[in-house]
C-alpha cells in the first residue's frame, strides 16, 4: 500500500515569525512516509507526516515505558503499576489493544522478588521479551563477591530478560530466562563466588563495577545496571540489551534454553548465556582506558533491521551525561565486529571494536542537543533515522549526512490535555516515538484517513499530497530559476524545457494566495497586489523556495 506523501516544508519560516511552539515544523520529500506512534500518559497516538492524528488508543496505566504497533494492527502497550521496586522506569503491566482500541489481553509481570521495567520486544512467534529487575539481598550480593560498601541494605536489583507467551485474555506462560546473575565476574573477594581476573573474562559482568557517575563509586544504588531496552535480531536469534548504569550494551544468545542460558554453553553461539559481545564502555570489564569510552547513560539499543540500508549496525541514542567536552545527547551507529562464521571478534587483550564509529549525528552547537534521560532512535527503510529526544519532546528525522527532514514537537501532556499552539508551557516528556512506513502490514485495511493536529488553535496552512516521495536527483538536468529576488511587480520562473508544472504560493501564515499550471519554460507571475513580506513558492517537483517582497 501506498500513501501520498506531504510537503509542508514551507511551514517552517511561519513557525519562527509567529512563535510556532508545537506541532509540525518540517517535513519535506526526503522524509520516510509513514505514521509515528508514541505515548504520553493513558494515551497512545498514531500520527502521520503532517502531525495529524490517524488513530489513538486509551489505557488506564501510563506508560511503563514502552509502545508497539505489531503487524497484524494491534496495538502492544506496557503499563505503569505499584509494588517492591519503584525505580526509574518502573512498569509491570503488558496490554494488548485491537485497532479499534478494544483490550484484548492483560497481565502484570510483578512479584515481591520481580517487576519488569522500561522495555519489551515482541518476537516473530508471537511472544514478548521483557527486562525485569530481580531482587537480591545484601547478604545475597555479598556472598556473590559485591564490595558491602557499594551495596546498599536493601541490596541489589540485577536485570533479567523474560520470554512470554500471551494465553487468554489475563494470564502468560514463561518460556524462557536469562538472568544477569548467573553470568557475574568479581576480583574483590578471593573467599567467594565468581571471583577471578575481570579482563580474562568479558564474557561476564563485573558485580563491583560502578559507572552511573564520571567516576565509582556511587552508581545505580539498588537498580545496578538499569537495562533500558532490548531489541530482537531474528536472524541471529540474538537480544541486544542496552544498560545505562553501566555505559555498556550487550548481545545475548537467544537460541539457548533456559537451563543453557544460565550456563556458559549451549546454543547457537556454544557460549550458553554468557555475554557474546559488549561496547561503550571497556573500562567495565577492565580494558581500555577512559579515553575509549564510547558510551555515557544511552538508551534504545536497536539492530538496522536487514533490508535497510547499513543492515545489521547496531545504533543508540547517546544520551551523554557527563561526556568529556560537556554533556550533550548523539545518535552513535557502530559496526559490530563479525568473522566469517558469524562470531564476534575480540583481539587478545584488548576491548571489543569498533575503534571509531560508523556514524554519528550530533547537532551543530552540541549542547542544544541534550535529553539526560529516556529518548531514542531507530533506522529507517530509507536510511534515514528517527531521532526522539524525549525531554524536549520533539521528533526530527535526518539522513547520514546530518541533513532534517521532518519534526514535529508533540502537545500532549500527561494528563490527557494538549497544549495551544504558541504556549510555553513545557509538554510531557516522551520515552520513544516510532515511525512505521506506509507499507507496514498492520496499515493494510485500515481506515488511515486523517484528522486534526493534537495541538488546540493550530496554525492554519496547507498540506499538499504528492504519489510518492520526490527524489531531486531526477529533476537535476532541469535549471530553474526565479528572479528578481527580492521582487516588486513581478516574478518571472524560468526553467529548461516545455514540461507542465503547478505552481503554488504561500503568505508566512501557510496561507495559500496564488495556484496555478503552466508551461512552455517561462512564466511571468503578476505580483503587484502582494504585500510586502515574506511568501514561499513551490513548484511541483522543485520543492520550495523562499521569495521576498518589496515595493
Amino acid at each position: 500500500m501506498k500513501r501520498l506523501l506531504i510537503i509542508c516544508a514551507f511551514f517552517i519560516y511561519a513557525s519562527s515569525t509567529f512563535g510556532q511552539t508545537v506541532g509540525l515544523f518540517e517535513n519535506d520529500s526526503h522524509s520516510e512516509n509513514g505514521y509515528t506512534l508514541f505515548t504520553v500518559g493513558k494515551k497512545t497516538f498514531l500520527i502521520d507526516n503532517c502531525g495529524l492524528l490517524i488513530n489513538e488508543w486509551i489505557s488506564d496505566y501510563n506508560p511503563g515505558l514502552s509502545v508497539y504497533l505489531l503487524e497484524n494492527g494491534n496495538l502492544l502497550r506496557t503499563g505503569r503499576v505499584t509494588g517492591e521496586f519503584n525505580g526509574g522506569g518502573v512498569g509491570g503491566r503488558l496490554e494488548l489493544f485491537n485497532w479499534e482500541g478494544d483490550l484484548l489481553w492483560r497481565a502484570s509481570y510483578v512479584s515481591d522478588s520481580y517487576h519488569h521495567h522500561h522495555d519489551i520486544a515482541p518476537l516473530p512467534n508471537g511472544n514478548v521479551l521483557l527486562i525485569a529487575w530481580e531482587a537480591f539481598s545484601f547478604v545475597d550480593a555479598v556472598n556473590a563477591g559485591r564490595d558491602p560498601d557499594l551495596t546498599p541494605d536493601g541490596g541489589v536489583w540485577p536485570d533479567k530478560v523474560v520470554e512470554i507467551e500471551m494465553v487468554g485474555t489475563e494470564d502468560y506462560n514463561v518460556v524462557w530466562e536469562w538472568h544477569a546473575w548467573d553470568h557475574l565476574i568479581q576480583d574483590f573477594d578471593n573467599t567467594k563466588e565468581n571471583f577471578g581476573v575481570v579482563a580474562d573474562h568479558p564474557e561476564l559482568i563485573d558485580i563491583n563495577f560502578e559507572a552511573y557517575g564520571t567516576s565509582g563509586p556511587g552508581g545505580g544504588g539498588r537498580d545496578w545496571m538499569h537495562c533500558n531496552g532490548i531489541d530482537y535480531n531474528p536472524d541471529l536469534d540474538q537480544i541486544v540489551l542496552s544498560s545505562r548504569h553501566l555505559s555498556e550494551i550487550y548481545v545475548i544468545d537467544h537460541s539457548t534454553t533456559t537451563e543453557e542460558a544460565a550456563g556458559h554453553t549451549g546454543g547457537n553461539s556454544g557460549k550458553g548465556g554468557d555475554i557474546l559481545y559488549r561496547y561503550g564502555n571497556p573500562l567495565a570489564y577492565d580494558r581500555g582506558s577512559a579515553a575509549d569510552r564510547k558510551f555515557y547513560k544511552q538508551h534504545n539499543a536497536t539492530w538496522v533491521p536487514t533490508g535497510y540500508p547499513n543492515e545489521g549496525n547496531l545504533m543508540v541514542f547517546n544520551n551523554g551525561n557527563a561526556r568529556p567536552g560537556g554533556s550533550h545527547s548523539s545518535i552513535d551507529m557502530i559496526v559490530p565486529p563479525i568473522d566469517a562464521n558469524g562470531n564476534y571478534i575480540l583481539d587478545g587483550n584488548l576491548p571489543y571494536g569498533p575503534t571509531d564509529l560508523f556514524w554519528t549525528y550530533v547537532a551543530d552547537n552540541p549542547g542544544s542537543f541534550f535529553s539526560t534521560n529516556i529518548s531514542g532512535a531507530h533506522a529507517l527503510p530509507n536510511g534515514n533515522v528517527l531521532i526522539c529526544d524525549g525531554n524536549e519532546p520533539l521528533f526530527f528525522e535526518v539522513d547520514l549526512d546530518n541533513e532534517r527532514h521532518w519534526a514535529y514537537k508533540s502537545p500532549a501532556l500527561s494528563n490527557g490535555d494538549f497544549l495551544p499552539q504558541g504556549s510555553n508551557t513545557q509538554p510531557s516528556d516522551i520515552f520513544r516515538a516510532t515511525r512505521y512506513p506506509d507499507e507496514y502490514e498492520a496499515f493494510v485495511g485500515k481506515d488511515l484517513s486523517p484528522g486534526g493536529p493534537l495541538e488546540i488553535n493550530p496554525l492554519p496552512f496547507d498540506c499538499e499530497y504528492f504519489d510518492g516521495p520526490i527524489n531531486t536527483e531526477d529533476f537535476a538536468e532541469i535549471d530553474l530559476e526565479i528572479y528578481p529576488n527580492p521582487a516588486t511587480d513581478h516574478l518571472i520562473i524560468s526553467w529548461q524545457g516545455d514540461e507542465r508544472l503547478q505552481i503554488t504560493a504561500f503568505n508566512l501564515l501557510g496561507k495559500q494566495v496564488d495556484s496555478f499550471t503552466t508551461e512552455g519554460g517561462l512564466v511571468s507571475l503578476d505580483i503587484h497586489d502582494w504585500t510586502n513580506g515574506t511568501y514561499f513558492l513551490k513548484v511541483e517537483g522543485y520543492g520550495v523556495s523562499k521569495i521576498i517582497v518589496a515595493k
